[in-house]
């Protein structure tokens, strides 16, 4: 099982500097390289400072000219806020600037607040046909000379320029959560990309149980990768690790309200929410959170990734949105670096993947 890190600007404050936030990114994702991470990961949001993305191709397009090695993913692009001649075409430039590092990363989006700024009346199925559509043309683009006629988009005979570097194409990541979206995304040869939130490892082998079924339904085509994307925090001591724990609660807190799509919205920041209706969210307690995510000393980590790796996941995403400062997120990152990747390594060394 090989590591990867999903990180995006985010703003809890408006004395902070957007400038340097960005540039506590980009230390992030160098530590990630250093240490040997596969793949950083930046998706797309819209009009919210709690995650900053507008195009994810900008930053890694930045980042290309940073790095040597790790991969560069969008996680994910909002599938339905794309015409397909546009997203392949930018998607292949960023590959030719990495020379071949992209991994294109595609979801139908998860918040009404974005579909109602972007393309008012979208739900998520609306969402979800387009990705459907989108995903097949884009490599047809890719291969080039693709005339389209769909339900969403049509165009004359086109090619999507520049031709990426790797070929046929880029590797293509599809968002799942239900049955239908495992096997779409294995029916057309993309890898799938899932995320339990704060649902527990139960949810974790649900979701690879799903990917199991879709895999059995193609058996021609051959299994693709499967990401786990969770939040993830080593710390130090068992008091850091419960404090860390109430700061992830407090991030689901006003994750569910982002969700929602209820609380007032100024400059970009959603009202702020009170100790009393944070706890009167049961499922985001601190104890739950502290069992339910990943976090703790490195000797509770490792077992249960372990486990995941056991499970058949093929990358281990670390979710480090979180609200909480830069320096606490460097920490747990370098904990993670220097007490728990090391025993993975090792495991690669004896012939484990």
């Amino acid at each position: 099982m090989k590591f990867s890190l999903f990180v995006h600007i985010e703003r809890f404050r408006p004395d902070q500097s957007h400038a340097q936030l960005f540039d506590e990114v980009e230390e992030l994702v160098l530590m990630a390289e250093a240490a040997g991470f596969e793949t950083v990961w930046i998706g797309e949001h819209h009009g919210m400072e709690f995650t900053i993305a507008p195009n994810p191709f900008i930053p890694l397009a930045y980042l290309a000219g940073k790095t040597k090695r790790i991969r560069l993913g969008t996680g994910n692009c909002i599938a339905p806020f794309w015409h397909p001649i546009k997203l392949a075409g930018e998607a292949a430039y960023v590959d030719v600037a990495s020379n071949g590092r992209l991994d294109l990363g595609l979801a139908r989006g998860a918040y009404t607040f974005e579909y109602d700024r972007i393309m008012p009346g979208l739900d998520a199925m609306g969402a979800g046909l387009r990705m459907r559509e989108l995903v097949p043309a884009i490599k047809k683009l890719w291969a080039g000379n693709y005339a389209h006629q769909g339900e969403f988009w049509t165009w004359p005979s086109t090619t999507a320029l520049p031709t990426p570097v790797q070929q046929p194409h880029p590797p293509i990541w599809i968002a799942a959560r239900d049955p239908n979206s495992h096997d779409f995304a294995v029916r057309e040869g993309c890898n799938v990309q899932v995320a339990p939130l704060a649902a527990g490892d139960g949810e974790i082998e649900s979701l690879m149980g799903k990917f199991r079924t879709a895999c059995a339904a193609h058996p021609a085509i051959p299994r693709p990768r499967i990401m786990l994307l969770q939040h993830a925090f080593v710390a130090d001591s068992e008091d850091e690790a419960d404090g860390l724990a109430r700061d992830l609660s407090r991030y689901y807190g006003y994750f569910f309200a982002w969700f929602k799509n209820e609380r007032p919205i100024s400059q970009g920041f959603i009202q702020e929410m009170s100790a009393a209706e944070l706890a009167a969210l049961p499922q985001y307690a601190p104890d739950l959170i502290r069992r339910n995510l990943l976090i703790g000393r490195p000797e509770q980590v490792i077992p249960r990734l372990r486990a995941y790796e056991a499970l058949g996941y093929d990358q281990y995403s670390i979710w480090i949105d979180s609200l909480i400062g830069h320096a606490r997120k460097k920490k747990s990152l370098d904990l993670f670096i220097r007490h728990v990747m090391p025993v993975f390594a090792e495991g690669r060394a004896g012939g484990r993947s």
